[in-house]
C-alpha cells in the first residue's frame, strides 16, 4: 500500500515514470547505492523523528548523519527517532522504504542542505525496494510544503 500511495503523490507531481522497482532490497543506504549503481551519498535517506507537534521526516544525503546540537536549536528538542512500528502508523511507510510521498496528513517535511550538494539523488518510494530519480530542485517543487533545514554532521 506505501509503494501505491508515494506512486499516486508521484503521478500527480508528474514524476511517477522515475521510479525504479528493485528484486533486491533498497532498504539500506549501501543496498540502495549497490541497486542502483550510485555512491551512498546520492541516496536521499529519509528518516522520521518524533516531535512535540508529532512526526516529521528529514530526508538527507546518504552519507550523513544527524547532528544533535542543530537538531536540538532548529527544533527546541532532543532527536527521538520513531520505532519500526510507530513510522508505519504515524508517517505510513515502513522503514525501508520511508519516503516524503504519500504521507499520512500531519506528517512534516523538511529537506537537510546536504542534498544540495549533489544534482542527482534518490529517495525511496514507498516500500524496501524502489527509489526514484529527482534533483534536489525537482524534490522542492513536488514537496511545496517542506523547508529546507541544516541538521546534519559535515563530512
Amino acid at each position: 500500500m506505501s509503494l501505491e500511495k508515494a506512486t499516486a503523490y508521484l503521478e500527480k507531481a508528474g514524476y511517477a515514470e522515475r521510479i525504479r522497482l528493485f528484486d533486491i532490497s533498497t532498504a539500506t543506504v549501501p543496498e540502495a547505492a549497490a541497486a542502483i549503481g550510485c555512491e551512498e551519498c546520492h541516496i536521499a535517506k529519509t528518516l522520521s523523528f518524533s516531535q512535540k507537534e508529532g512526526c516529521a521526516l528529514i530526508v538527507m544525503a546518504g552519507d550523513r548523519k544527524i547532528d544533535n546540537p542543530k537538531y536540538k536549536a532548529r527544533f527546541s528538542q532532543k532527536a527521538t527517532m520513531l520505532s519500526y512500528e510507530e513510522a508505519a502508523t504515524l508517517v505510513g511507510h515502513e522503514v525501508g522504504g520511508v519516503c516524503p510521498f504519500g504521507v499520512n496528513e500531519g506528517v512534516r517535511i523538511f529537506l537537510d542542505v546536504s542534498l544540495k550538494e549533489y544534482d542527482t539523488v534518490y529517495p525511496a518510494a514507498g516500500n524496501a525496494g524502489s527509489a526514484v530519480k529527482l534533483t534536489p530542485d525537482e524534490l522542492e517543487k513536488i514537496l511545496p510544503h517542506a523547508s529546507w533545514v541544516d541538521v546534519c554532521k559535515t563530512k
